[in-house]
């Protein structure tokens, strides 16, 4: 089977590949549909964004299309920067990451509770065929930490392992990571349905 899965960022990509090795899976990339474009990321919660992303990308290549939607919820922050993760002030994570911190200390807040979500939605056209959401609860951290990862990694403190997920090895970070357990779930999906279902 051919998966097209729908995001050009390569740290996603790996972590996919990765999660759903061993498959008879051949997941394909965006790069090899330059023609596709992109579509409005107009939902306002992750799964739409992701059930969005998966009818756009599966009723224009013919495949079947995986895409996800995920981002970091700051309890302190109303739940910011939540489905505008990727768009959130400044160019780069580390002037997210300062803006993040400012925003906090305006509320007189040094840290809080905070989660990463991801949302994930298969479709075959436009229908979708499945969708999983992982969860990974944590707090921010009090500076940023560590040189993994990708994102907001190195702020996400997780407490039962001590370290921000930026600390952790490629396989710690996948056995907990709110990706890791959607595309887990995913996995199952696609080793127990048939193409056609």
């Amino acid at each position: 089977m051919n998966l097209l899965a729908a995001t050009t960022n390569p740290h996603k990509l790996a972590e996919i590949r990765a999660l759903l090795a061993g498959l008879p899976v051949r997941v394909e990339t965006l790069a090899a549909h330059p023609a596709l474009g992109a579509p409005e990321e107009t939902g306002t919660t992750f799964a739409a964004n992701a059930r969005l992303k998966a009818a756009y990308y599966g009723s224009r290549s013919g495949l079947r299309a995986v895409a996800d939607d995920s981002g970091l919820e700051i309890d302190a922050l109303d739940g910011a920067p939540g489905v505008r993760s990727a768009r959130f002030n400044g160019a780069s994570y580390p002037q997210k990451f300062a803006a993040i911190y400012e925003l906090l200390r305006a509320r007189g807040v040094a840290g809080s509770a905070a989660r990463f979500v991801c949302a994930v939605a298969v479709a075959d056209g436009e229908r979708i065929v499945f969708e999983a959401r992982g969860v990974v609860e944590g707090r921010i951290a009090g500076a940023p930490a560590g040189g993994g990862g990708f994102g907001y990694d190195p702020i996400f403190f997780y407490p039962p392992y001590g370290r921000t997920l930026a600390e952790l090895s490629p396989a710690e970070k996948a056995a907990i990571s709110h990706r890791g357990q959607a595309f887990r779930a995913l996995r199952g999906f696609l080793q127990t349905t048939p193409r056609g279902r």
